[in-house]
């Protein structure tokens, strides 16, 4: 199961997070976020676009994961360096406690800068 994880600035639109989300060159099984954002217009509807579910993760679910990357200002609001890297991984283990995932690579962000995105591939149950 692949998920991608994205992070996103306020006003980013669906084409700016499919535009990450083409960045990465993966098609996931499922989209994450943390619930502000999974409930944001733009991506429900990218959800919507590519039928896929959407699993919306509670801000401290995301503390203290590793992450291949690191922002200042995530870091400082989430304790962690990736909210679209700590997303997918988080994501990728969702419904099970001893599931594990890996990263497929750094997180990836659009040229405006509006949206980042990461893929993280469950490798347990």
């Amino acid at each position: 199961m692949k998920v991608a994880g994205f992070g996103f600035r306020q006003g980013a639109t669906a084409d700016d997070l499919r535009a990450a989300l083409r960045l990465t060159g993966h098609r996931p099984d499922a989209l994450t976020s943390v619930a502000a954002k999974a409930n944001a217009p733009a991506f429900r509807t990218l959800a919507a676009e590519l039928d896929l579910p959407v699993i919306a993760l509670p801000e401290e679910a995301l503390r203290g994961t590793p992450t291949l990357t690191s922002s200042p200002r995530i870091q400082a609001r989430l304790g962690t360096g990736s909210l679209a890297e700590a997303a997918a991984l988080k994501g990728a283990c969702h419904g099970s406690e001893t599931a594990t995932a890996r990263l497929l690579g750094p997180r990836v962000v659009t040229a405006d800068g509006l949206a980042t995105a990461a893929i993280a591939e469950r490798l347990t149950p």
